[in-house]
């Protein structure tokens, strides 16, 4: 049988291929029954040759085929160099479908692709001879069920007002998303995940703070400042992981408005700054908007210069950081 499983919801595909698995049979023999290819260089005789070969003490064969369909997208989006046979060649998928469809009954065939076209040649070709299942990104309604799902899975339950500061904080990358929740689960012991609790264990929750920080050094409000920089270093973060993330997040940030002046999509922005995190492209797409290009970048440099202080000596980090604070906080409004 075929199954063919694409989207950009890598976490769901990867969940998706392990029923796959389990509706097979024993696990171990599974394992000498199991052949794996990466599409972008596979052959269709040894394509046909793993399919075809008989299972060993077991009634199925798993055969597993990754970027086999990225090879007919338009572009070519896999990165090789192209060859004299052009993936898009018509006998080249066709081939390739022809061959799949006359697979033994004992092999189960999965396909595995990222974000495919609904007009990609081979997937056309082989729409009617599986399953093809579609894994987008969930929405912000599907990920709280999602969420609450999850939660239940585990024994635990969580509060709605908890569930949607933490799809806050995390975003739909399903991978983030299920590691929080498991730590979420150990921290609460059983009981209702609340808040609070999102705030103490949630990785992003320190990001939330720091963006907070942020605020208000931009804003000259130093003692917002200062309070916040003590609780995040009374929670354990060192100093110089303090001053790394805040450099970090002005630079997101200028380089977001900078690219937002060159024309560049908010798909574009995301991609180049490799921000798999909503909530951090969210907030830094918000601040880009309320500061001026010359507060971003005094704030960035006099940053640069505190991490060259520590480094060298001649500060204490948490006394560096404060100095910083309250140096930033008294200058007067800097013009755009």
């Amino acid at each position: 049988m075929l199954h063919v499983l694409i989207g950009e919801d890598d976490f769901s595909i990867r969940q998706a291929l392990e029923e796959i698995k389990k509706g097979i049979g024993d696990a171990t023999a599974l394992m000498s029954n199991t052949t794996v290819f990466d599409g972008r260089q596979v052959t269709l005789e040894q394509l046909r040759s793993a399919c075809e070969t008989v299972p060993f003490l077991s009634e199925k064969r798993l055969v597993i085929v990754e970027g086999l369909l990225e090879r007919f997208e338009s572009g070519n989006k896999t990165g090789r160099k192209k060859s004299s046979r052009q993936p898009g060649q018509p006998e080249e998928y066709k081939t390739i479908a022809d061959g799949i469809k006359q697979l033994p009954e004992f092999t189960e065939l999965v396909l595995l692709g990222g974000s495919i076209r609904a007009g990609n040649p081979l997937l056309r070709e082989l729409a009617t001879t599986g399953k093809v299942r579609t894994f987008p990104r969930l929405k912000q309604s599907q990920l709280s069920q999602w969420v609450l799902k999850r939660v239940k899975a585990t024994g635990g339950s969580i509060s709605p007002q908890a569930v949607n500061l933490l799809i806050r904080f995390v975003g739909n990358d399903l991978w983030i998303m299920a590691g929080e929740v498991d730590k979420l689960d150990l921290f609460t012991g059983g009981r209702r995940i609340e808040e609070d609790d999102i705030r103490a264990v949630v990785s992003y929750a320190q990001e939330a703070s720091i963006f907070a920080m942020i605020d208000a050094v931009l804003e000259f409000r130093v003692g917002a400042a200062q309070e916040l920089l003590q609780q995040l270093l009374k929670q354990g973060a060192a100093s110089a992981q303090l001053l790394v993330m805040l450099s970090r997040q002005v630079r997101i940030i200028f380089q977001i408005r900078e690219m937002r002046g060159r024309k560049k999509t908010r798909a574009d922005i995301q991609g180049k700054l490799g921000l798999t995190s909503d909530f951090v492209l969210r907030k830094a797409w918000d601040q880009a908007d309320r500061y001026s290009p010359a507060r971003l970048r005094e704030v960035y440099h006099r940053l640069l210069e505190t991490d060259i202080s520590i480094k060298t000596g001649k500060l204490d980090g948490e006394i560096a950081l404060s100095i910083l604070i309250a140096e930033l906080g008294q200058r007067g409004t800097v013009s755009a």
